[in-house]
């Protein structure tokens, strides 16, 4: 099992190693070929790969940490830290588009001529690029991998805008293009990104995961024998793979300890179907009062 994990592993951390220095190679490129052929729907192209380079940069670095198995510091071990990869990329791609809109924008008042075969070989090598890289991290599991290369999916299709609009600018002389469509290439990255990142800062703040559903699990474990009420109910996601549950349970007529390990071993079939990484069970008897639920009656008396 360990050494099928490690594979994986290996595995993603050297699909993201590859995607980064073929990406940051290219951006690079892109950066003096976007101001050599005038072209504002390259330069926003450029930073639309910078914000990927900075993606597969942080994921490839974080995926090696977020491997790291749990110690004293990191109790959940370091799963979390991809979250924080997502995090900055997102952030990094907004600015970044922010800034290319308003470039697009300043053209479209000030139209400029590019050069359009300049565009044309810059997009052939710009689907080639990308496409391999988005294709070596499609098999990925994590949600890590699965976010670069859908960040690679984008930039293909924006390369293929590129290569079209290229083509079209070689026979007709009309200067909006290339800045409208260095627009619509950006809005359509803010949109994917300001989702993504709504799902990153969901599991952030510890929200319950989209798949499972609070209330079939506390109403399959009510339905056991000898189960009189759960409380404290909490169900949240590492990383939005690896998820989390716990609760208390109250039990009633509990006559001896088989009992309870037979109630125990039921409550842990309900929860074998969720996939969950951790779970923690306590359970109280009749005659027992929680004190978590004291501290809050007592609150609320207060």
């Amino acid at each position: 099992m360990s050494h099928h994990h490690h594979h994986h592993h290996n595995q993603s951390g050297k699909n993201l190693k590859i995607a980064f220095f073929l990406n940051l190679g290219f951006t690079i490129l892109e950066f003096f070929g976007g101001i050599y052929v005038n072209s504002v729907a390259i330069m926003s192209d450029a930073v639309h790969d910078l914000g990927d380079s900075l993606s597969l940069g942080t994921a490839w670095y974080l995926d090696k940490k977020s491997h790291k198995e749990a110690d004293d510091k990191y109790s959940f071990g370091y799963k979390r830290f991809s979250l924080l990869g997502a995090l900055i990329n997102s952030i990094v791609l907004i600015g970044g588009s922010i800034y290319v809109i308003s470039e697009a924008i300043g053209r479209l008042f000030e139209p400029q001529p590019s050069d359009a075969q300049g565009m044309i070989v810059f997009a052939i090598i710009g689907v080639l690029v990308n496409g391999y890289a988005a294709w070596k991290l499609s098999s990925g599991n994590s949600l890590n991998e699965k976010t670069v290369s859908w960040h690679l999916m984008e930039d293909v299709l924006g390369w293929v805008a590129v290569l079209i609009v290229a083509i079209v600018l070689n026979f007709t002389d009309n200067q909006y293009l290339d800045p409208a469509l260095s627009i619509l290439i950006t809005l359509y990255i803010l949109y994917n990104v300001v989702l993504r990142l709504k799902e990153t800062l969901y599991i952030f703040l510890q929200g319950v995961p989209k798949e499972i559903k609070t209330e079939k699990i506390k109403k399959d474990i009510l339905k056991i024998n000898n189960v009189a009420s759960l409380h404290h109910t909490h169900i949240w996601s590492l990383e939005g793979e690896n998820h989390v549950f716990s609760a208390h349970i109250k039990l009633k007529n509990i006559s001896d300890f088989e009992e309870l390990i037979n109630i125990k071993k039921q409550v842990k079939s309900v929860l074998k179907d969720y996939h969950f990484d951790h779970y923690t069970i306590e359970t109280e008897l009749d005659s027992e009062t929680c004190d978590l639920l004291l501290d809050e009656k007592h609150k609320h008396v207060h």
